[in-house]
């Protein structure tokens, strides 16, 4: 065969090129367009519910030992607004505030006390983060998913209870020593440093 004869096993009938055809995962099919519209609609709608949740939690400026206290311990961190604050913005270089998205909107459930605020919460809580549908779904495993989904029948202020400590402990263990030695936070304990030593 000359090297201008096209071999026929490389030669596909144009009959059998589908640009719109589905991969074998239905979920990360990015030319099925139902997959797109549904993708859409599910922005749009945690859009509209993620409106209530503020930029930041208001809170006072630092002093230079909360600051340094946050190298201390994990829990210092996450105690203090302004600390959850600023590691919230690190994630959010990461592209992993979903996490913390999550663990504050499950602090604020176990606030509340009305039995329907808990039921219509928790669902979007489980439309934002747990679901497999969503853009911010968080990482858990399929043990904690089968409980919070046991539990989504009969919604309680405790319902995400051990995905929330899951999530927690991935925070602490990955994202919290690069925090450490990020920008963000040496940035931050320079200038706080500074401004006192200045006063």
């Amino acid at each position: 065969m000359s090297r201008h004869e096209a071999s026929p096993t490389t030669v596909q009938p144009a009959s059998n090129h589908r640009p719109n055809a589905c991969c074998f995962c239905w979920c990360c099919c990015c030319s099925c367009s139902w997959n797109e519209d549904r993708e859409r609609a599910w922005r749009a709608s945690r859009e509209t519910k993620l409106e209530s949740i503020p930029n930041c939690e208001a809170c006072a400026k630092p002093t230079p030992e909360e600051v340094q206290g946050w190298a201390q311990s994990f829990d210092k961190l996450m105690k203090s607004p302004a600390g959850r604050n600023v590691f919230r913005e690190f994630l959010r270089t990461e592209y992993s505030e979903e996490n913390m998205l999550f663990w504050l909107a499950c602090e604020e459930l176990k606030t509340e006390c009305n039995k329907h605020t808990i039921d219509e919460k928790a669902r979007m809580i489980y439309e934002d983060y747990i679901s497999i549908l969503s853009p911010k779904e968080v990482s858990l495993d399929s043990r904690v998913r089968e409980v919070i989904n046991r539990k989504m029948q009969e919604p309680s202020s405790h319902t995400f209870d051990d995905a929330q400590l899951q999530i927690y402990t991935l925070m602490h263990r990955d994202s919290y020593p690069r925090f450490l030695n990020s920008a963000i936070y040496k940035s931050l304990l320079q200038t706080v440093s500074h401004s006192s030593s200045e006063s």
